[in-house]
């Protein structure tokens, strides 16, 4: 089955543009990478302030797209104004701690200046970090009041829920600051070296989604916070190969099979410092995902999930005496996926929560004592996120994909249950921030075809205001390329267990009569993630590129990707490498039938699950694939983290064949066509062991491929010029051995 998306935003775009086809120009290399971003603007961390009054966002310089500063689109004046020019606060190269960089890197942060802020729940008042101090910006005043001053370092700051406090971790403690009297009160005291408090441990940062390790009661009288003791977990030496030097880091890295961080949560009262620890039971070798309190401050609720990730219990603590239950628990005979889908109603009515124990992601609400009363949405789709609760109107808000997989929309649906309405415009994929009350929402939205665009919007659709119309006019950076983009084709495909995989093939506008062209697949065909949706990407642009240079491009959601419910995603459970690999197999032998498909030059190219996935694919089916480039490749499954590989493979003591067979090295002697391999050799994500022990197997048996190493370089390959030169040398791979 093949499905043709609107063509017509092409049309627009170019009469708007001015532009012709004929005068299009095609894209340069060394361009994809540059400032100005061919995609134009793109306000980051967009927020609406709690009293609906302004929009606040994050923008790059025009002279350095990366160097960020704060900006307001303020709804009654209709006026854009910058808040907070970031070098009129730090000038030069920011200083910044290990820990720090760590955690940007866990973030995927790869800007400076003004990374982040939060807002005071009265609206008069931002709070963010710069080179490691802390700034108080009061919209009165207009000036931003240094609050830290230190020669350490300030991370994770939050304002408190009425706004009198700012908390913030230093030298892996807990602190305190009254913003109106600058009085700082230190609440943890054992922090350093093996003990953290207040912050999140690496596989939580890394696996789970949770960068924090505190949280705000609601009327701001404790903070809930957990104390990691990493003393019990293997110390590895790391090192980061830079161009000039050799950094060795000593690190505690919880390899699969081994044992994580014993952590322990407390509450911590702010009146005298009083600590009150929360017993979670006598096995510590669990992991605590989540903390939420409810709306009111006696109760917290914290998420229990075994080591396993089997069994997840959402667990009760009545604070006035410790005492705890069980409010529901959810189990699976692979894993749980987390989420942040918990909503507590006012006055403790209830909450919502959101589970796939029916096979997809939908909405539950229970009352007070865990008691389901009723399934909000029901359907063989998945609810992507709650986004709001309107009470007063008995309505809940959530984006989720019901009218199709490739597409992110708003929808609404009541308290009482019943049909989902959906409130935004399908030909779109849709990221949201609702205000509050549910009465308006920042539409971040965009298609294949037409670049990421950000308007203000009411409930029933109707554009309030555009915050960034990013129209495609003669200024736009992309205007004078972006005729010659032919977007995608979409269609499907059957997988041999007869579930729908879907798919996107890029091709030239106009195919050359009796021309066969070469293929290259782009692969990543790991968990937690989706290639084939019809929206705007940046990383498209390379592939529209090797358009450009006569290759045809294809993707295809294998299964065990994401947003197709839990069935599609489990048949990789225990055996990675296996579901995939025939999944793109499948996709090989649609595109042998294409008549204008060169059927023996075919190439695939995937970075990290990608990279091991090309790497597979060349061993296990090189029959298939005639090269391969695989960037910063898994090839060890041994070597990864806890909560991630046992997720997917369970412990290694348990499933020791399964870690064999999900590795790449037994399928070495497979190597037909030719491969190269890319890592950054200060990759602390998918550490650069991965690739060495590949390059020695690989030496040992004889076998040639290519390689290149970036020194210095992380797991993202973060920089233009880092970007520009491997995207050549990938290029110029392809060329050698694909036409």
């Amino acid at each position: 089955m093949r499905i043709t998306l609107p063509r017509y935003l092409l049309a627009l775009c170019l009469l708007f543009g001015g532009i012709t086809v004929a005068e299009a120009k095609q894209l340069e290399l060394e361009r994809l990478f540059a400032d100005p971003a061919l995609s134009g603007a793109t306000p980051r961390s967009l927020s609406m302030a709690p009293d609906g009054s302004r929009v606040t966002y994050l923008k790059g310089k025009a002279i350095d797209a990366n160097r960020l500063d704060l900006w307001e689109y303020h709804i009654k004046d209709a006026k854009h104004r910058l808040l907070v020019d970031a070098d009129s606060l730090v000038t030069g190269l920011e200083t910044l701690s290990d820990e720090e960089k760590a955690r940007r890197e866990r973030m995927r942060l790869f800007a400076s200046g003004i990374i982040s802020y939060s807002w005071a729940k009265n609206s008069d008042a931002l709070l963010f970090p710069l080179n490691g101090d802390l700034y108080y910006y009061q919209l009165s005043s207009k000036k931003a009041k240094k609050l830290t001053d230190t020669n350490d370092f300030e991370t994770d700051a939050t304002i408190s829920p009425t706004g009198r406090y700012v908390a913030f971790i230093r030298q892996q403690n807990l602190f305190v600051l009254d913003i109106a009297t600058g009085k700082e009160t230190q609440l943890t005291f054992d922090g350093g070296g093996n003990i953290k408090n207040g912050m999140a441990e690496f596989v939580a940062q890394e696996e789970m989604g949770r960068m924090t390790g505190y949280w705000w009661a609601p009327d701001d009288s404790k903070i809930a916070f957990t104390r990691t003791d990493e003393s019990g977990v293997a110390e590895v030496v790391r090192n980061e190969i830079y161009a000039d030097e050799i950094k060795l880091f000593n690190q505690r890295y919880p390899y699969t099979g081994t044992a994580n961080a014993e952590i322990a949560l407390g509450v911590v009262t702010l009146a005298d410092g009083n600590v009150s620890w929360i017993s979670h039971g006598e096995n510590q070798d669990i992991y605590l995902p989540r903390v939420d309190w409810t709306k009111n401050s006696r109760f917290l609720t914290y998420q229990w999930q075994s080591r396993n990730q089997h069994q997840l219990e959402l667990r009760l603590v009545d604070l006035a005496d410790n005492k705890q239950k069980v409010l529901l628990t959810e189990t699976s005979k692979t894993w749980l996926n987390l989420h942040d889908d918990l909503h507590f109603l006012d006055n403790d009515q209830g909450f919502i929560w959101a589970s796939e124990r029916d096979g997809f992601k939908h909405l539950y609400l229970y009352d007070f004592n865990g008691k389901l009363q009723r399934q909000l949405t029901q359907g063989d789709w998945i609810v992507d996120e709650l986004d709001a609760v309107n009470e007063k109107q008995g309505l809940v808000f959530f984006t989720g994909r019901k009218d199709t997989p490739l597409e992110r929309h708003l929808y609404q649906v009541s308290l009482q249950g019943g049909q989902s309405k959906r409130l935004s415009e399908t030909g779109f994929d849709h990221a949201l921030v609702m205000a509050k009350d549910g009465s308006s929402f920042i539409d971040s939205f965009s298609s294949v075809s037409a670049p990421n665009r950000v308007a203000l919007r009411g409930l029933t659709g109707e554009v309030l205001t555009w915050l960034e119309p990013n129209s495609l006019d003669n200024l736009h950076p992309l205007t004078p390329y972006h005729a010659d983009l032919h977007p995608p084709r979409f269609g499907t495909i059957a997988a041999e267990d007869g579930q729908t995989m879907h798919y996107r093939m890029f091709e030239p506008a106009t195919f050359e009569p009796n021309k066969q062209y070469p293929v290259i697949v782009s692969v990543y065909g790991g968990p937690h993630a989706q290639r084939v949706t019809n929206s705007w990407s940046p990383r498209d642009l390379y592939l529209h590129y090797l358009v450009q240079q006569g290759y045809l491009v294809f993707q295809l959601d294998n299964r065990g990707s994401y947003n197709r419910g839990k069935v599609f995603e489990d048949a990789i459970y225990k055996k990675l490498g296996v579901a995939e690999i025939a999944d793109q197999i499948k996709g090989v032998e649609y595109l042998r039938s294409l008549p204008y498909v060169d059927a023996k030059h075919i190439g695939i190219y995937g970075h990290s699950y990608g990279g091991y996935m090309a790497i597979m694919a060349m061993f296990k089916a090189g029959d298939y694939f005639a090269a391969g480039v695989s960037g910063a490749p898994v090839t060890d499954w041994a070597l990864y983290d806890t909560h991630y590989t046992e997720r997917y493979l369970g412990h290694p003591q348990q499933n020791a064949q399964g870690y064999t067979d999900s590795a790449v090295f037994p399928y070495v002697d497979g190597l037909k066509g030719d491969l190269l391999i890319y890592h950054g050799m200060a990759d602390d994500n998918v550490l650069f062991t991965h690739s060495t022990k590949l390059y020695k197997q690989l030496q040992d048996k004889g076998l040639l491929f290519d390689m290149i190493n970036y020194p210095g370089s992380k797991h993202s390959m973060f920089g233009q010029p880092v970007q520009t030169h491997l995207h050549k040398s990938i290029t110029q791979f392809f060329n050698r051995h694909l036409k």
